[in-house]
């Protein structure tokens, strides 16, 4: 897995002309915005590059690559208002899911993680049953990530009867890296197996079409799945540069959030950071100043939905700690 972060001529609804505004504007820092409340952190990857035999991410030399764990996330997230978190898997290897569990039931803040199991896989129900023993292990990752295609699985009949699975176990199919292929996979999903649970990450950086036909189908896929009863994204993977600064104004991401918010509803988009990925772009606090200062203009309820309380709709996560109850 590579660091994906797109700038901002590749996000959702950017064109060539805003680039060119933003090189020539001033950068403006983000406030901490006026919610107050708690905040579960949907998307955060906890990696240990010192584990004998290396990791797969991030490479050697990364500006992430040192030990990312619960306690140095909790130390910066939680006078931020951040009670807890869930991990994303970052690893393709089947045994890391066991590695991921573990650190995740090592940390009050962490309610769970989202695993790896390859839908095609001939053992995929093998591994499920074993994983969804541990009221931890909150679904599976599957997407434009580690030589993968979603959009290519769907042709197996392996893949739907994973889809089925997930389903009937009250798991989460967390997608990868959206791109026109993927949401219109992901829509293929949603019509066969409308009971699933699906969360979609990165959709801010929704990978612009070349073409206006195209636009206008992303736009259409994006409406389709904001309908779907199960169906809930992220606001995730928002903060672009401009000249080797973050941007940190609200108003140059408006459009393309107010078109989401507009098809997902408050009901069911999320916050998540994608630290410390993140970190190649914006700090955390200016991530999720970023963020609360653009969901202030939503009423207080909405807020609370997004940044708490939707997160256990989806993922259906167990408290822990009183704060998250």
């Amino acid at each position: 897995m590579l660091n994906r972060r797109r700038f901002v001529e590749r996000g959702l609804f950017a064109s060539c002309a805003a680039l060119g505004t933003l090189a020539s504007r001033p950068l403006h820092a983000a406030t901490s915005g006026t919610y107050s409340g708690r905040i579960v952190d949907t998307h955060v990857h906890l990696f240990d590059p010192t584990r004998p035999g290396g990791i797969p991410w991030p490479l050697p030399g990364d500006l992430i690559d040192e030990p990312t764990l619960p306690a140095r996330y909790e130390a910066m997230a939680q006078s931020l208002g951040v009670v807890g978190a869930i991990a994303i898997e970052a690893s393709p290897l089947v045994s890391d899911n066991d590695w991921l569990l573990g650190v995740v039931a090592s940390s009050p803040i962490m309610v769970g993680m989202i695993g790896d199991i390859v839908p095609t896989a001939p053992d995929f129900d093998a591994q499920l049953d074993r994983l969804r023993m541990n009221p931890l292990f909150l679904g599976v990752r599957h997407g434009n990530l580690w030589n993968r295609s979603l959009s290519a699985d769907t042709d197996s009949p392996l893949f739907w009867t994973a889809m089925r699975q997930l389903s009937e176990a009250k798991l989460v199919l967390e997608s990868a890296n959206p791109d026109l292929p993927l949401l219109a996979a992901l829509l293929k999903v949603v019509e066969k197996e409308p009971t699933l649970t699906v969360v979609i990450d990165h959709l801010p950086h929704l990978e612009q079409p070349s073409t206006a036909q195209e636009q206008r189908r992303a736009a259409d896929l994006v409406a389709q799945l904001g309908k779907a009863p199960h169906t809930f994204a992220k606001l995730s993977e928002i903060p672009e540069q401009a000249k080797g600064q973050p941007v940190l104004d609200p108003a140059v991401y408006r459009k393309r959030l107010d078109r989401l918010w507009s098809a997902f509803g408050p009901d069911k988009l999320m916050f998540g950071s994608d630290w410390p990925n993140s970190d190649h772009v914006a700090s955390f606090d200016a991530t999720l100043g970023l963020v609360k200062q653009y969901v202030s203009t939503q009423h207080g309820d909405a807020q609370e939905k997004f940044f708490f309380r939707n997160s256990k709709a989806a993922y259906r996560w167990h408290a822990k700690t009183p704060s998250q109850l």
